[in-house]
């Protein structure tokens, strides 16, 4: 522990955004970075408390106070080996995860949890810019071949991890470019892509192939992967949308969340549309139907676009401004928060069921009704959203049934994942493991990497008997 009395002497500073009015002109990253000395005084705030609260909330298994030691004392070389030692990713986590270890830091009991994710962020770009982070290929090879589905969060960690271990790692990914959600979901403004190229680029020095244009069970029959490869890691996310099906849903400007974010993240990259069908918030009224992440990046690109107007309902009553920390502390507390893009000028309504859209042929207004807790319509608050574009962002249900998983004939779980225990990660099907949001449903990038990182562990030890990659 660097300095004993640092969360006594200063206070939690974190990064800061650029102005609304200047970001929303652009699709860049507008997070303006601490300083080094002011990102050393933040991780002198960390209390290396007897039980380290931070790691019941981290999914990727991140030696918080380790790393936040090193960098107060600037052994910044080291602070990233320790970092990289459970997270393959941190530019990533550093900025898109909700950082629920903080959530559970000793000093959020008072609202001031140390400012781990921004300590994170600083350590990997630090690496990066020092040129420290290179690739680790195998010092010898194994023979062994695993074919990965999927590249996002969840197959890159696993394939990178296979392929340290010494096995030849494929990766099949049915789009143009790796990355999975991380390329075609989360816009530029909160991650440019050329991190993800930047990794791609490490593991293919490390042996990693990539195939993409590869469409498992569509393009490519998944039966062709199980005979020419020792292990199939299953990796492809869970991307079948909830739908809303009420009168109207088939009237045109009703479209998924994730028919319109890709979109816009091509005209970004300059890949391509895979579509004749723009979908674009230039000069139109927006509703977006849905309060998570994805519902969020529907705000910021639509305002980017030039919508009129953006406002987001959700079905869930009005969380409380604040938690109760002594009831949910450390476990991650329901209460209001309020996005970067929601910052930008969206207007949200709680509490609120879509009952119909209307419209000739097109949509112009979303009739609606107010809701009690239960979820039931209040007589009389009926009321009309004028709309001229309708994004739907309630969620995931599961992954996508007909093609590959249908052809397996993996079982599945109760809500239509594919089943496997996460000791194991092994499916019903000899020698295909499943791992990420196509096993554990939607979830956060952190579980995807633990996921992946751990699936490795059990396919290494299912090809070799033993293992020394870590859990």
């Amino acid at each position: 522990m660097g300095k004993v009395t640092g969360f006594l002497e200063i206070d939690r500073q974190d990064r800061k955004y650029a102005p609304a009015s200047d970001r929303i002109r652009h699709y860049r990253e507008f997070i303006i970075p601490l300083s080094e000395e002011t990102t050393r005084d933040q991780a002198a705030r960390c209390m290396n408390c007897g039980i380290p609260y931070c790691h019941n909330g981290c999914p990727v298994n991140n030696q918080i106070p380790d790393w936040n030691d090193l960098a107060y004392k600037g052994e910044w070389q080291e602070a990233l080996r320790n970092l990289h030692s459970t997270n393959n990713f941190p530019e990533v986590t550093g900025r898109v995860c909700p950082a629920p270890c903080e959530e559970s830091c000793t000093l959020n009991l008072e609202s001031t949890p140390v400012t781990i994710k921004t300590i994170e962020c600083a350590i990997v770009d630090r690496g990066w810019k020092e040129g420290w982070i290179k690739p680790e290929p195998a010092k010898q090879q194994t023979g062994k071949k695993v074919a990965v589905v999927g590249s996002g969060p969840s197959g890159l960690a696993a394939a990178q991890q296979l392929a340290r271990a010494g096995h030849e790692v494929h990766v099949y990914e049915k789009h143009a470019k790796a990355g999975g959600l991380l390329r075609y979901g989360i816009p530029d403004f909160k991650m440019e892509k050329h991190y993800i190229d930047r990794r791609v680029a490490q593991m293919t020095a490390e042996g990693v192939t990539f195939h993409y244009n590869a469409h498992v069970g569509v393009t490519l029959p998944i039966e062709e992967l199980t005979a020419q490869y020792d292990a199939v890691v299953l990796a492809g996310g869970a991307e079948k949308p909830r739908d809303l099906p009420i009168p109207g849903r088939d009237l045109s400007g009703v479209h998924f969340a994730m028919d319109f974010l890709p979109q816009q993240n091509r005209r970004v990259s300059h890949e391509p549309p895979n579509t004749n069908d723009p979908i674009l918030a230039s000069g139109k009224h927006v509703v977006v139907i849905g309060g998570g992440d994805t519902g969020s990046d529907c705000i910021g690109t639509s305002i980017r676009q030039g919508a009129l107007s953006v406002t987001q309902i959700e079905i869930m009553p009005r969380p409380p401004e604040k938690e109760n920390k002594l009831l949910v502390w450390p476990d991650w507390p329901l209460k209001l928060r309020t996005s970067s893009s929601q910052q930008e000028g969206a207007e949200r309504d709680f509490a609120v069921n879509t009952i119909e859209f209307t419209g000739h042929g097109v949509v112009k207004k979303l009739r609606c009704v107010r809701v009690d807790p239960k979820f039931q319509p209040i007589a009389g608050t009926e009321f009309d959203l004028k709309a001229d574009l309708v994004l739907l962002a309630m969620g995931f249900v599961s992954p996508v049934h007909e093609g590959m998983i249908d052809s397996l004939g993996v079982k599945k779980d109760a809500r239509g994942n594919v089943a496997a225990d996460t000791l194991q990660y092994k499916s019903s099907v000899e020698k295909v493991f499943a791992c990420g949001d196509m096993r554990r449903g939607q979830s956060l990038v952190v579980w995807a990497i633990r996921e992946g990182r751990q699936c490795a562990h059990s396919v290494d030890k299912f090809l070799m008997g033993k293992t020394l990659l870590p859990r």
